[in-house]
């Protein structure tokens, strides 16, 4: 087996974690969720899920790489020595495979809007005709198992490449391009006649929209949106330095992925506004990326306008970079997993994880077309690999790990993993330990409950 790499620079590690938790969740949902649930009041409650739910989580799969420097299967079997907590991390693997075998067809959709944007191809297409659009394209058997291939034999040529030269130098460059990209973007759309109405309507705090049911909606996406469960974190932790500072790079990813999610609001609201779209009718993921917001964005910019033209396609490539830095560090979960566990040639291995989420993606993506008759509890191949991983895997994965890191795992290992062996204070500890083993546990088996429809069902 080829000798272990770590991330060569402090920045590399931030940015590479950062790449794994802003994907197509900060524009596929946040910002319609913080719409709809009472705006500042929401992004508040956000923040304060990141802050009991989210960051706990996400240091302790920080903690847990890195103390072992092993693949997640390897790290809770060598923590949990052998016994039955090493399926926390074989658990992990498979949730971030299974993730990406349906999340590169989406990626493979954006690269597709990217072309048609950058061909002006939106140029007096009737409103009611982007439906029809994406519903053709989808279900064309041909072309988005294509953008599947491309898109995923971009994600394994920078797996190969190993994590100093691929993953970490590939972050360097495409996430401070995504920041800019997005603050371009962002200028744009103030600029617009209705960004006023756009902006109060995102950032009003209206405390009379929050029910019970948005304080789990806060709780699940500060879960999601932060890559917790998958093994990302603890697969990328697994490559860091003794000396990089685990809560403050856990703050650090989580700044730059709430930045990232609430200036997605700031580009979408306030040309929906402009053009005097209510924004309860833009509807969310796929309604809203790939068919409300290439109309929105004719209207707004200028039908078939050179403007238009360039921010429509620098917000798809936009979605394109986020999605591809999130599948590059679930490919790398698997990726790590066959290659030190199996002995495995790191090319070798790669190219088997590619093989298997391409033909399953492909399944996926079919499922829009020749296969959509095909359904498993009354969805297709593609909502039920979103639907498993969403409500099963990733609320168990993220409730298990919180029991280990709570109650099982040896806290004076924890302590001296946060604190850098006495060099960093953290007087933060007892209440990361205390929200590990009650807050978080509890908070994920309501989201859980939650995505279930346990509650709809009381009602």
């Amino acid at each position: 087996m080829e000798s272990r790499e770590n991330f060569g620079s402090k920045i590399g590690a931030i940015l590479a974690a950062a790449g794994s938790a802003v994907g197509l969740g900060n524009v596929w949902r946040f910002p319609i969720e913080t719409g709809q649930n009472g705006g500042a009041a929401f992004i508040i409650i956000y923040m304060l899920c990141i802050l009991v739910l989210g960051l706990p989580i996400m240091i302790s799969e920080f903690l847990i790489g890195r103390h072992t420097h092993s693949n997640t299967a390897g790290a809770y079997r060598i923590l949990a020595n052998g016994g039955k907590w090493k399926w926390i991390g074989r658990l992990g693997v498979f949730t971030g495979w299974f993730i990406l075998c349906y999340y590169g067809v989406v990626g493979g959709w954006t690269m597709h809007y990217t072309y048609l944007s950058a061909t002006n191809a939106f140029s007096e297409v009737p409103a009611q005709e982007f439906g029809n659009i994406f519903e053709s394209f989808a279900g064309n058997p041909w072309m988005p198992t294509l953008w599947l291939i491309i898109f995923f034999g971009a994600t394994h040529i920078v797996i190969t490449r190993g994590v100093q030269s691929g993953i970490e130098k590939f972050s360097k460059i495409m996430m401070p391009t995504l920041f800019i990209i997005t603050i371009m973007l962002t200028v744009c759309s103030l600029m617009l006649p209705g960004a006023t109405q756009g902006i109060e309507f995102l950032l009003r705090p209206d405390w009379s929209k929050v029910t019970s049911s948005t304080i789990l909606q806060a709780m699940g996406q500060a879960f999601f949106s932060l890559s917790l469960g998958m093994g990302c974190l603890c697969t990328y932790a697994s490559y860091f330095e003794r000396t990089t500072p685990l809560a403050k790079t856990a703050i650090n990813v989580s700044l730059i992925d709430t930045l990232i999610a609430i200036m997605a609001g700031f580009i979408i609201f306030p040309s929906v506004f402009n053009i005097g779209m209510d924004p309860n009718e833009v509807g969310a993921g796929a309604s809203l990326t790939f068919i409300s917001l290439p109309n929105v964005f004719q209207q707004s910019f200028g039908d078939g306008s050179i403007l238009a033209v360039i921010f429509s396609t620098m917000f798809y490539f936009l979605l394109f970079v986020a999605a591809l830095t999130s599948a590059i560090s679930l490919h790398e979960v698997a990726t790590a997993y066959i290659t030190e566990e199996f002995n495995m040639d790191r090319k070798k291995g790669a190219l088997l994880i590619t093989l298997s989420i391409t033909t399953l993606g492909i399944l996926c993506s079919l499922s829009f077309g020749p296969l959509a008759d095909i359904k498993v509890l009354d969805r297709n191949i593609f909502s039920m690999f979103d639907d498993f991983s969403g409500m099963v895997l990733l609320p168990l994965s993220g409730m298990l790990i919180s029991i280990f890191a709570g109650w099982v795992l040896d806290r004076q290992l924890y302590r001296e993993e946060i604190t850098n062996s006495g060099e960093i204070k953290a007087p933060y500890f007892k209440l990361l330990i205390f929200s590990l083993r009650y807050v978080a546990p509890i908070a994920i088996g309501l989201v859980f409950l939650d995505q279930m429809g346990a509650f709809n069902f009381v009602k």
